[in-house]
């Protein structure tokens, strides 16, 4: 079976986007190992894996129980309390990386970092199948290897409205930066890339629906939007793999 590395900031990604690929790649028998910037295990926002602080408008962007659940199973692995550091990981020890988002301050070390960057490269280089989703996107976008491709993120609909729904009670959690996901997206892609939104509904797929979310893909990478597009995202990358 394949070893896969997920690629995380140190604390604030998304649990969803994280634990439910674990589950469905683990449960497939891969490998799931995990690189950190200071090489300490990293936690996900407590705020959308808890729930707590969210007005009850925005109670939906709590993580379900199924991603809650895996979550609590995945960090008590051996892998996840000891990941490698960014700086000494290398794409090509890996047969796939996973780049997962979130919208808390803590990910801006992660989305702005050359060495994640640089993983992103050395994979792109390889043609290694690469899975990012949400703000996960945004690190390949930064290092220049989405240009002319096709690829979908956390749109601007999607982040508006969490903006809006915590607007009072959460001022600047779910605001990562000034624009939008999307907006930072279609301008580094070119007007020879293809952003693609998906349907304005979305579906959230999970074990008893795992084909239901979107997922845009582009040759050996594959996109996705939001935690409900994860475990579908997971399936394909598996399918890949």
């Amino acid at each position: 079976m394949a070893k896969i590395l997920i690629i995380l900031p140190e604390f604030d990604y998304d649990p969803s986007e994280v634990a439910l690929p674990w589950l469905v790649w683990s449960q497939a028998g891969h490998e799931v190992c995990f690189a950190t910037d200071s090489g300490q295990p990293a936690y996900a926002d407590p705020i959308t894996l808890t729930g707590e602080g969210l007005p009850l408008i925005a109670a939906s962007l709590k993580a379900r129980m199924e991603a809650e659940a895996a979550y609590a199973t995945m960090i008590a692995a051996p892998h996840f309390k000891k990941p490698v550091k960014w700086a000494k990981a290398r794409a090509g020890d890996y047969a796939a990386l996973h780049f997962p988002g979130g919208h808390a301050p803590g990910m801006k070390s992660y989305c702005e970092s050359p060495e994640v960057f640089r993983l992103g490269k050395e994979a792109f280089a390889a043609n290694q199948p690469v899975s990012a989703i949400c703000h996960g996107v945004l690190p390949l976008a930064r290092a220049g290897l989405l240009k002319g491709k096709r690829t979908t993120a956390l749109t601007h609909i999607m982040e508006e409205i969490a903006v809006r729904l915590t607007a009072k009670a959460l001022p600047g959690h779910y605001r990562t930066y000034p624009i939008s996901v999307e907006t930072e997206v279609c301008q580094r892609i070119g007007k020879t890339g293809k952003f693609e939104r998906g349907g304005l509904f979305p579906r959230y797929a999970g074990s008893k629906a795992p084909n239901a979310g979107f997922v845009v893909q582009d040759g050996n990478y594959l996109s996705a939007r939001w935690p409900g597009d994860a475990w579908t995202l997971a399936v394909r990358l598996g399918e890949l793999l």
